[in-house]
């Protein structure tokens, strides 16, 4: 009785006829799965983005911060910019706005990521600009805030 009790939720859960329910809840899993894997596997090629970077570009300390898809640069002098980071067409792109308007680093294709370090070519004047992963995930104090939250 407890295993018709099992087969009756198992087909009142997964579909309307007995034969189907059996192999829909197991393509769902293998196709929620894939999806998964898929999904997963862009995940893992953004991850590898994912964390906080530090650069000194013509003076200036630079940082990169991606979470998910989120992204944030800060440098000395004031530049805070926003935008998002992510795979978009086989390449790992970043894109940003600044608020002082700045179009220096508005869009960077990311031409290599390690563990411990990520070149970004930017579309604007800063060209090439390489990164190294902050440790620890922490940034260092002092960094500009831009007017955040005004």
């Amino acid at each position: 009785m407890a295993g018709a009790l099992a087969l009756t939720a198992c087909s009142g859960g997964g579909g309307s006829d007995d034969s189907s329910p059996t192999p829909s809840a197991t393509a769902a899993p293998t196709s929620t799965a894939g999806a998964g894997d898929s999904a997963g596997g862009k995940a893992s090629s953004s991850g590898k983005l994912q964390g906080s970077w530090l650069a000194t570009t013509d003076g200036k300390a630079v940082a990169l911060v991606v979470t998910g898809k989120q992204a944030g640069l800060f440098a000395t002098g004031g530049t805070v910019c926003t935008g998002t980071a992510g795979e978009e067409a086989g390449m790992q792109m970043i894109h940003l706005t600044c608020t002082d308007g700045s179009k220096d680093r508005g869009t960077g294709m990311v031409d290599s990521v390690s563990k411990a370090s990520m070149q970004v070519t930017w579309s604007g004047k800063v060209g090439k600009e390489t990164y190294t992963k902050a440790e620890g995930g922490k940034l260092p104090s002092g960094l500009p805030t831009g007017n955040l939250g005004s």
